[in-house]
């Protein structure tokens, strides 16, 4: 698969580990370029992770070459140098002032090529914190998430790496721009995209709410909705549903649905806010009522009566998701230790182009001898 994708002929040098710098990476590759991840000859560390990180690595690596080389040395030296020459993007992720102490800031690299456009992943913007190390769970603690994530007095981190993802986009979002202005002006540019700063815009319709209520922002777990259902409910056989009434519409066609007809007809209960002023007994009874059914039934009816819901699954639920699958979603890849699997693409619909797997997660410098040949 190859021919039409936006980005082909463009050549990324990432310098990267875990997720955030290899998100970026993930989404240039995917649209066409041609990325090298360039790891120590031992190979990346992150291929090491267990835990958690055990998907990291084998997910973010996908349609990416690997060039396993000593940075370090006069002859890693001599190849990152000439690559540069050649490239439009470098991507890096390392700790702060790692690059720059290597000679390979941006300062340094656009003096061999000025058209380079250089995307640096930080912890911190520049201020007072700039040196910190930091990662994804130390931003969710300090930018309030793990807090509006958690209940009172019990923060909690969100459950997948949403800042280094998202901090990764900010990233993405930054070089497109660049690559845009590069056309008018034919000169590179230094972008650089951070996890604190990115948790801070997530942030951002908190403090506004905490702006206009003059009063402390309660966390999700309180359920200070909109919405007078909103909520997950348990169902008769211990599964549990998620259902959101956000219209009147929506509650006209629950009631008829759910045979709730004394409830359409109860003017305690006859707009949203009419229903939030009664949760402290109606919400009891919504309880009631939806646990009169098994998590099927449930999803049928909601489906009858059209209104928001979602069962609850896990990651490995993923796998034989009807609309993943019949929507072309789930990319087949075999993974570096060979175990063939589906994952998913990246989630956007760009015409007729199909954003699809053009190179499996690579092995330890599987692309050495056609890097350095091209040299």
């Amino acid at each position: 698969m190859s021919g039409n994708l936006p980005l082909e002929g463009l050549l990324v040098l990432e310098f990267t580990h875990a997720v955030m710098g290899p998100t970026t990476g993930l989404l240039l590759a995917d649209m066409g370029a041609e990325v090298i991840h360039i790891e120590p000859p031992e190979g990346d560390n992150t291929r090491r992770l267990k835990g958690f990180g055990t998907g990291y690595f084998p997910f973010y690596s996908r349609n990416k070459k690997s060039l396993a080389i000593d940075i370090k040395s006069e002859n890693g030296n001599e190849v990152i140098l000439k690559l540069v020459q050649k490239a439009d993007i470098v991507v890096e992720n390392f700790g702060p002032g790692t690059m720059e102490r290597l000679g390979y800031g941006y300062e340094d690299l656009k003096l061999l090529n000025e058209r380079l456009i250089y995307c640096s992943l930080k912890g911190f913007m520049p201020g007072p914190y700039e040196k910190r190390h930091a990662m994804d769970e130390v931003v969710q603690m300090m930018g309030g998430l793990a807090y509006m994530t958690g209940r009172t007095g019990d923060p909690l981190r969100a459950g997948t790496s949403v800042i280094d993802i998202t901090g990764g986009m900010f990233g993405f979002i930054g070089i497109q721009t660049a690559l845009y202005e590069r056309e008018k002006t034919g000169l590179g540019k230094f972008v650089q995209a951070s996890l604190f700063e990115t948790t801070a815009f997530l942030m951002g319709q908190h403090m506004a709410y905490g702006a206009i209520t003059k009063t402390p922002v309660p966390p999700m777990p309180e359920r200070v909705s909109a919405w007078s259902i909103y909520r997950i409910f348990d169902t008769s056989d211990s599964q549990q549903i998620f259902i959101g009434i956000i219209s009147e519409k929506h509650w006209v066609r629950f009631c008829e649905v759910f045979d709730a007809h004394d409830w359409l007809a109860d003017n305690r209960l006859t707009s949203n806010n009419d229903r939030i002023t009664e949760r402290d007994w109606f919400l009891p009874e919504v309880e009631k009522k939806m646990k009169q059914y098994t998590k099927g039934e449930l999803t049928i009816k909601c489906e009858i009566a059209d209104i928001p819901f979602a069962p609850i699954a896990r990651p490995e639920d993923l796998f034989n998701d009807v609309q993943l699958n019949e929507g072309q979603s789930l990319l087949d890849t075999t993974l570096p230790d060979g175990t063939e699997t589906k994952l998913p693409k990246i989630p956007l619909i760009y015409g007729d182009t199909y954003f699809g797997l053009r190179l499996n997660p690579p092995n330890i410098g599987e692309h050495n001898d056609a890097i350095i040949s091209d040299l």
